[in-house]
């Protein structure tokens, strides 16, 4: 999905995926469920980094901590093993014990040997605090939501004010989940990168569109213009089917922060920023049969064009994110309005933004 248009400053010359969707990566699913119940308004995502047994066949992973405010599972052991062995876990903070136990219990049904007979599990699960949109306190989300969302999992998925997204905040704007990806050819063989975010982060005076200070305007007119704190986070799940270790993909990992800076994102004392980043190649396994393992594996000398990759496809995320949610009422009874919503009132309001606006819905491709 993603944007329907090319960025005008697009970092990367691969063109999108089929999909535009972080399940362009072959084997990836992703599965979602809402939860709206009064004035509690979450979810949960999940993200499947193959289609097989992930105990079994780990995939080589690394993660990377732009800004360390958050409460996040699994990290320790991904960059000690450089494997991620469990599907992938977003919802709000006050989710992740719940989402803890029902993925640990998941993988015990699926593996009957998971501490009997073999090692232990390490679930990962991602959070960002959506307390502003939804009644946080009440901690409504359960093992069964957690549930749904790994059996809804495929390769196809919607976008915005959904799944782990329901709740959150980006730029004082509806935010949400977002994805894009891009195909990209090395010596004749072609390599898909594509990214998945949950955005819940960034001051509205500070957001951009190629260069334009739309946010600005916006805060002329909006409440949430008037922020003080960077109090958000930003959870990115990167994936490729090229055969990168997992050396090079805490690397890629790293460039994630460039796709969220593009918009106005500088990382706050208060906010998370959290990456994980996975290859569907070189799959790890966990009973093996030999002591030596062979492995394909990228040259650095042209992996440049993969950070590439993965910056322009968070950027084009993030961006997804905010044009695919839908304007939301919060716990308290105001309107979070989504972008096009709050570009239109701006219009309204302040006509002297009028060409701006014209020219962002023409950046963003919309109608």
């Amino acid at each position: 999905m993603g944007l329907s248009v090319n960025l005008i400053n697009d970092l990367s010359d691969g063109i999108k995926g089929p999909k535009n969707l972080i399940t362009d990566v072959a084997g990836v699913k992703v599965g979602q469920i809402n939860h709206d119940e009064g004035n509690f308004h979450s979810g949960v995502t999940a993200i499947f980094p193959h289609s097989g047994n992930l105990f079994r066949e780990k995939v080589p992973a690394a993660s990377y901590v732009i800004n360390g405010f958050g409460k996040s599972v699994g990290l320790i052991q991904i960059d000690e093993l450089g494997t991620i062995e469990t599907p992938i876990i977003l919802t709000n903070t006050f989710a992740v014990g719940t989402a803890i136990n029902a993925l640990t219990k998941y993988m015990l049904k699926e593996n009957p040997e998971i501490g009997q007979t073999t090692s232990t599990v390490n679930p990962i699960v991602a959070e960002c605090n959506d307390g502003v949109v939804s009644d946080i306190r009440s901690m409504q989300i359960t093992e069964s939501d957690v549930f749904s969302a790994l059996d809804a999992a495929k390769d196809t998925f919607s976008e915005g004010a959904v799944g782990g997204g329901r709740g959150m905040i980006c730029y004082g704007l509806k935010g949400g989940i977002g994805s894009s990806s891009r195909v990209i050819e090395i010596d004749d063989r072609h390599y898909t990168v594509g990214a998945l975010v949950m955005t819940n982060y960034g001051f509205l005076s500070d957001f951009t569109v190629a260069g334009m200070p739309i946010g600005k305007a916006l805060s002329e007119i909006l409440v949430t213009g008037k922020q003080k704190e960077e109090k958000g986070s930003i959870i990115t799940v990167l994936a490729t089917d090229a055969p990168l270790d997992s050396r090079q993909l805490k690397r890629l990992a790293k460039r994630a922060a460039v796709g969220i800076g593009r918009t106005g994102g500088y990382e706050g004392n208060g906010s998370g920023e959290i990456v994980f980043a996975f290859s569907t190649t070189n799959l790890v396994q966990h009973f093996a049969k030999h002591d030596f393992d062979t492995v394909f594996r990228f040259n650095d000398n042209h992996i440049d064009t993969f950070f590439r990759a993965a910056a322009a496809s968070v950027d084009e995320a993030v961006l997804s994110s905010l044009l695919h949610a839908k304007t939301t009422m919060d716990r308290k009874g105001y309107l979070c309005l989504n972008l096009v919503d709050a570009a239109k009132q701006l219009i309204e309001t302040q006509p002297k933004y009028t060409g701006m606006v014209h020219d962002l819905f023409h950046q963003l491709g919309i109608k």
